[in-house]
């Protein structure tokens, strides 16, 4: 399956999560829902709280980060709860892409009254 493919699936998911559950929750709430939404009603391969490690000039870091979702080896989705998104929260994204070497990532942010308003993809290299 492509990138673009999953994505598409990844934003029906989220719209359906934010449909049922509204804004306002944590981030974990969501996490949760769009796992369960992905992985049990849509049979996709979903690891959350994936750790990942960093690599600096060939040495394996001790310290990882945890991308909140990784979607068919291919996406990583980062889900946020927030009242604005910063520029900073689209940096990491793409850090977190070019550390796994990975093509596509969406930001989702499930605070808005809209779920539309709240997806961001961000590419790196696609």
């Amino acid at each position: 399956m492509h990138e673009n493919e999953i994505s598409g699936i990844v934003i029906d998911a989220a719209i359906e999560v934010h449909r049922e559950l509204g804004p306002g929750l944590l981030e974990s709430v969501y996490e949760e829902a769009l796992w369960y939404e992905l992985a049990i009603l849509r049979g996709l391969h979903v690891r959350r709280q994936q750790p990942v490690p960093a690599v600096y000039k060939g040495r394996v870091l001790k310290k990882t980060f945890r991308a909140d979702l990784i979607v068919e080896k291919k996406v990583i989705v980062e889900l946020k709860s927030v009242e604005y998104v910063i520029p900073t929260y689209y940096k990491i994204l793409l850090t977190y892409l070019r550390l796994t070497k990975k093509k596509l990532g969406l930001l989702l942010n499930f605070n808005e009254e809209l779920m539309k308003n709240g997806i961001r993809r961000v590419a790196n290299g696609l």
